[in-house]
This record gives structure tokens, C-alpha cells and sequence, in this order.
């Protein structure tokens, strides 16, 4: 890791480029108790060993647990939420569907296929955002609506199939799918071998979590 970064280091000199100190950070991602430090440096400056970083706007915990990202997923949603509320006090049912659907939606369901929670505390405090937009919309907390369960699962179904299917995006991941040892009568084709794990949150991973999806 360190050559590599030397390497960007030459890199970034040559082409008369500067990186923002703020975002350098390294993260280590295990579950182990005893840590050394990294030590890593970029040019002259050390990068500082942090416990969570965003990429992408997505917020990735050291030990790979995903309640940073509910909350800020949460929190970021309720304002666009009352922003929409706050302006169509007086707009028709279909104008603020439209609206939560367009300004609301997408940050729930931002990067969803990797980050979809799976504890019950994570999952209602989405929900209250959906439920909440619901009975501003339709007057009723009855409604016809999606889950945002249901929308996250099919995501990740579609993103699974682009992964199995060999997209250049997801190359990475095919190499690590295998397929059963035995497939029965019923059993099609591209099934994978789902693959056992000791704790939750080799559980309830992207890829062993929507592989059990598509078995059910």
C-alpha cells in the first residue's frame, strides 16, 4: 500500500496537483482487538488513522457496521422532507407523490444495494421517513406504496444479476460466486452456493444476503 502511495506521491508532484489534507484517512477494517498502526504518508504528510470515512457519500465504518450511514441517510431525507412539505402545504395528492418521489426517494435508496440495513432500529428509522411522507401525500397512513424494503431487495437482486452476469463494473465480485455442489430438478441453472458465516456481518453482506433472497 505504502509503494503505491509513494507512487501517487511522484505522481501528484509531477502534474503540479494538490490533494485536500482533509480528505486523506486511513481506515482499517477488521474486527480485531489488538491494532498496530498503519503509518501510511502521502509526500511528506502522514495520512491519520481514522475509525469511518465517506466515499462516494457513503459512510464506511471500520468494523463494517452500516448505523453512521442509516443515520445520515435519515437525517439527510427528513430535511428534504419538510423542505417538500414546508412548499406544497397546498399542492394535490399526485404533485406531492411527484415530489417525494424526486427530491425524497433517491437519498433513501442512494447506494441501498450496499448499506441496506438489516437490524430492526435501522429499518424503522427509514421507515418513519416513508410513513411519515405517506400520510403528508395521500391523508391517510394507509398506502399503496413500495417498501422501502421491498425497492432495496429488488436492488440488490439487479445488482447481484449485473455482477453474476460478468458487467465490467462489478468484475471483481463474479470470481468469488460459486456454484452449488448439487442442483436438484428444481433448481435452475445460475443458482450460487450460499455460503455460511460466523457472524452478522459476514451474514448480512451484500452478496450472501441477496443470494439467500434469490434462493427464498
Amino acid at each position: 500500500m505504502q509503494k503505491d502511495l509513494d507512487t501517487l506521491g511522484e505522481l501528484v508532484v509531477e502534474n503540479g496537483m494538490k490533494i485536500n489534507p482533509d480528505n486523506r484517512k486511513a481506515v482499517r477494517f477488521t474486527r480485531a482487538r489488538v491494532k498496530n498502526p498503519l503509518g501510511y504518508s502521502l509526500g511528506n504528510q502522514n495520512i491519520l488513522e481514522a475509525s469511518s470515512c465517506k466515499h462516494l457519500g457513503i459512510i464506511f465504518r471500520s468494523d463494517l457496521n452500516w448505523v453512521d450511514q442509516v443515520i445520515y441517510t435519515a437525517q439527510k431525507a427528513w430535511k428534504a422532507l419538510h423542505f417538500v412539505m414546508c412548499f406544497l402545504k397546498k399542492g394535490d395528492r399526485h404533485t406531492r407523490s411527484l415530489a417525494y418521489t424526486s427530491l425524497v426517494s433517491p437519498i433513501l435508496e442512494y447506494g441501498s444495494s450496499c448499506w441496506d440495513p438489516c437490524r430492526e432500529g435501522q429499518i424503522i428509522m427509514s421507515d418513519r421517513v416513508q410513513n411519515k411522507a405517506a400520510q403528508f401525500t395521500n391523508h391517510t397512513k394507509d398506502s399503496d406504496w413500495e417498501t422501502l424494503a421491498q425497492r432495496r431487495t429488488i436492488a440488490r437482486l439487479c445488482a447481484l444479476f449485473k455482477a453474476y452476469s460478468g458487467e465490467r463494473t462489478w468484475k471483481a465480485i463474479p470470481d468469488r460466486l460459486r456454484r452449488p455442489y448439487y442442483l436438484s430438478r428444481v433448481d435452475h441453472v445460475r443458482k450460487i452456493r450460499d455460503r455460511k458465516q460466523r457472524t452478522d456481518i459476514g451474514k448480512y453482506t451484500f452478496v450472501n444476503r441477496t443470494i439467500k433472497t434469490g434462493t427464498n
